[in-house]
């Protein structure tokens, strides 16, 4: 496979990354029964900050995107998408590795959250994220850097 490339979000791409949010979320969002078309996209509208947003392209087409926002000495990581044509091959992996080796993240707690029996929760507990709580929709998870591979209850 080419090597992906990485660039910065602008307010030009929210609707298509909207629609890959939509898209990437269908399965699972209709599985937990709270799949709406309308609600799936204005959640992302209401939360995009391209300043904070990578997007991913292969060749110009736009393969997905992640978000990750400082705040209070730690970071969220959220809107982690890829094109179900694209997933599989390790670019979840190599996106991660890129994110957490930054040196601004090293040494920070990192929180996300994914779907109940999202598959991408696995890709999470391999760099070490442990589940913190969840609920009937969400399980939140995180990765303190200063103990990883440490539970915190």
């Amino acid at each position: 496979m080419d090597e992906f490339k990485i660039r910065q979000a602008t307010q030009e791409d929210q609707e298509q990354l909207a629609n890959l949010r939509a898209l990437v979320l269908y399965d699972d969002l209709t599985r937990l029964g709270r799949y709406d078309e309308i609600r799936v996209r204005e959640r992302f509208r209401n939360t995009f900050q391209p300043e904070h947003t990578q997007v991913l392209e292969l060749e110009d087409t736009l393969i997905g995107c992640v978000s990750l926002k400082p705040g209070d000495g730690e970071f969220l990581l959220e809107h982690f998408y890829i094109d179900p044509d694209y997933q599989g091959r390790k670019l979840g992996t190599k996106v991660l590795n890129m994110l957490l080796e930054q040196e601004s993240v090293k040494g920070r707690r990192v929180t996300l959250n994914v779907l109940q029996g999202s598959p991408a929760k696995r890709l999470y507990e391999r760099f070490g994220f442990t589940v913190d709580h969840e609920d009937e929709v969400d399980v939140f998870m995180s990765r303190d850097y200063q103990g990883i591979g440490t539970s915190n209850s």
